[in-house]
């Protein structure tokens, strides 16, 4: 396993610090699924660092112990709510490590070889005996594999690919789901929809760790059926490498010769691309029978009713300007508006907007609006107090954000110190300094 995963260079992933000889048995997130596995599977990755029997990858051991330190010296402690580790700290304290090396992991989504074997069988055994750890003898914990056994001999070490993949809740993460051509969106389209929906989140011009706040918000509302969209970047790569999926704007638009397709000149300008590409995927959920939200991560859901019958939807279009937020509806008459030459025209519109003062986080849902008055489309625009409501509203009246209200959101020139100052106030930031979430929060499947 080791010279396969580890020195093997065509099939090793920096994602993965080890690997765990005992037996998996243990689901460490709160409310998250039974641990259940197929009698096929022999190995898999999962989050969760083994308590005996575990190979830590030096590279990885290293990275752990100049981040403890670090964290140490803070005096920090290794708290992550909704996670069963946090008894075993507040009980032991520092006579235990494990709580602090998965929140390192928790912080850099860092995976762990597994086995699976039938039979209780594994490649270590704790006898449990009574001592720190037991108030009383309780036995092995499982049995010894024996090292002549036919499983062990034929244990296939296929390809990381082809692993399943567990977070600490015990869901299955799919990662490098990477769109960089029109070829590839198909079949990630299909995979992350959702009752027919699809939730395309821009993330041009916006703080990584305004993004990473907002990706925990929608893992605690349990909201699956997204897709990022943003420039090319170690962090959209990071991003798609702990099981986002993301579609990789500057490669797409490359590839796919949007420009020349749609027969539009000034293709060199990032904005314009940008809105091709915005337009485009649309285009392409529309065509696969999806109704599409897009929006920007300078917003919160608060609800995940928001993307489910959040109001009465009379029209096959609803835009919200000032939120930054779109919803277009899968029917034959969208189909036949949202076609090549409505996404020319709304790229056409990119330099006229930004005379007008138009902020370029907003270019596209302008010009949307502007084609649809154009083309008498019935539309309904959400008004700024119906929906959501805006964070700088909220703090300067103490107020709460109230069950009626579905995201709070503020405006992209907010600088981000303010924004975080803000949403600290409201509860609403839920990151630690590494912007990492503060909480593991399972939905069972």
């Amino acid at each position: 396993m080791i010279l396969n995963y580890y020195y093997n260079a065509s099939n090793f992933s920096p994602m993965i610090y080890g690997a765990s000889l005992q037996r998996p048995r243990f689901v460490p997130g709160k409310h998250g699924n039974k641990m259940h596995l197929d009698s096929e599977t022999h190995l898999f990755l999962y989050q969760l660092v083994g308590t005996w029997g575990q190979l830590l990858f030096p590279k990885h051991w290293k990275e752990f112990r100049l981040w403890y330190d670090i964290h140490k010296a803070k005096g920090m402690k290794p708290y992550l709510e909704g996670m069963v580790t946090n008894g075993w700290y507040k009980k032991m304290g520092e006579r235990i490590w494990t709580p602090w090396f998965i929140k390192f992991i928790h912080s850099h989504g860092y995976f762990n070889f597994y086995t699976n074997f039938l039979q209780e069988r594994a490649l270590s055994v704790s006898h449990r005996d009574a001592g720190v750890n037991y108030g009383k003898t309780a036995g092995p914990d499982s049995y010894l594999l024996d090292e002549n056994s036919n499983d062990l001999n034929s244990l296939k070490l296929h390809p990381l690919s082809d692993l399943k993949w567990y977070d600490f809740c015990f869901r299955e993460v799919f990662t490098n789901r990477i769109v960089r051509s029109p070829d590839e969106l198909r079949s990630i389209l299909q995979s992350v929809q959702k009752m027919d929906t699809v939730i395309v989140i821009s993330l041009y011009r916006i703080s990584e760790t305004i993004i990473w706040n907002f990706l925990c918000h929608i893992e605690r509302l349990n909201i699956r059926n997204y897709i990022f969209i943003g420039p090319t970047s170690l962090f959209l790569l990071d991003l798609a490498k702990r099981g986002h999926p993301v579609i990789d704007a500057d490669q797409f638009y490359n590839i796919s010769k949007l420009a020349k397709s749609l027969k539009f000149q000034n293709s060199m300008d990032k904005l314009i691309k940008e809105i091709l590409v915005k337009a485009f995927v649309t285009k392409k959920c529309l065509e696969l029978g999806y109704s599409a939200w897009l929006l920007d991560a300078n917003m919160i859901p608060l609800t995940r009713d928001l993307f489910l019958n959040s109001f009465e939807q009379t029209n096959d279009f609803v835009i919200g300007k000032s939120y930054r937020l779109l919803y277009v509806r899968s029917s034959s008459p969208v189909l036949k508006l949202w076609v090549d030459d409505f996404i020319r025209e709304a790229a056409t519109l990119v330099n006229t907007l930004r005379k007008d003062s138009v902020p370029h986080d907003s270019v596209f849902f302008y010009a949307v609006e502007k084609l649809w008055r154009e083309k008498s489309v019935k539309y309904n625009s959400i008004n700024e107090t119906h929906l959501g409501i805006g964070i700088n509203i909220a703090v300067a009246n103490q107020s709460s954000l109230g069950t009626e209200k579905k995201f709070a959101f503020w405006s992209s020139e907010t600088k981000l110190d303010i924004i975080q100052r803000q949403l600290v106030q409201l509860r609403l930031w839920v990151v630690d300094d590494e912007s990492s979430c503060t909480a593991v929060v399972c939905h069972s499947s």
